[in-house]
């Protein structure tokens, strides 16, 4: 393996530590060719973002169910089907609409493909997006307030909730951490499920950008069910049979995949 950045290496930790109930220093070592004191480095750096919980000699993972990668892990990951969801999410984009754009490293990569688009109006908790959007678009901006929740760079909270409650978009498109069709779209913490949900009651369509990592897969709270979804974009290295399965149980879903 080549040598990787701190930065690199700790994602690569963080993947595995998803992956496996322990992991141990010595193996560590061996497959990212470190010392050992450099592994208990990242370990730290980790255990400081709630990532994981360090052991004699290893580390294990603080929660399954509510494990997430901070955003500048995963905007180095699967960046490639990110950018080709976002691509086909951008032509379901009409000058004029109003939209809603979830916190996400994919709904990031579909804001960057609006610059093409006219008088657009866009409802956003995410820092980034709103930043990018006013510096490159003419698009009226709503930035929903909030409590910062740290790493993500998006607003959090009852207050982010009552702000976005109310409002009517043409179009929400939601990112999620899951989606299992007996448990739905879910996501690692209760604050985000609420505001997700409040996000859902403004859209008259609500389109969601699923990588296919995620399907199949549950965290810890529902924001919504399968039935909800108008569509779903996902990648071509989704499961066959397990996308079928999704267009059975919602024949009204457009699912596409890229």
């Amino acid at each position: 393996m080549a040598p990787l950045f701190a930065e690199e290496r700790r994602y690569e930790i963080t993947k595995l530590l998803s992956e496996n109930t322990k992991l141990l220093i010595p193996s560590l070592c061996e497959q990212f060719d470190v010392s050992p004191a450099t592994i208990r480095n990242d370990l730290r750096a980790l255990e400081q973002k709630g990532v994981l919980k360090r052991t004699h000699g290893g580390a294990i993972p603080v929660s399954k169910a509510g494990f997430e990668l901070a955003t500048r892990s995963k905007e180095i990951e699967y960046i490639d089907e990110k950018r080709r969801m976002a691509a086909y999410a951008e032509t379901l984009v009409e000058d004029g609409d109003t939209i809603l754009l979830d916190t996400g490293t994919t709904t990031m990569e579909l804001a960057r493909l609006l610059t093409i688009k006219r008088n657009l109006t866009i409802v956003t908790n995410d820092i980034k997006i709103a930043l990018f959007l006013e510096e490159n678009t003419d698009a009226s901006i709503f930035m929903l307030g909030g409590m910062l929740r740290r790493n993500f760079h998006n607003t959090m909270g009852m207050s982010t909730v009552q702000q976005v409650s109310g409002l009517n978009v043409d179009k929400a498109f939601m990112a999620t951490n899951g989606l299992c069709i007996e448990k739905g779209f879910t996501t690692p913490t209760l604050d985000l499920a609420n505001i997700k949900k409040a996000m859902i009651a403004t859209a008259t369509m609500t389109i969601f950008l699923v990588d296919s990592r995620k399907l199949g897969r549950v965290t810890f709270a529902q924001f919504a069910e399968l039935a909800d979804a108008n569509g779903l974009i996902t990648d071509s290295n989704a499961d066959t049979d397990y996308v079928n399965r999704l267009k059975e149980v919602n024949r009204y879903m457009d699912v596409v995949v890229v």
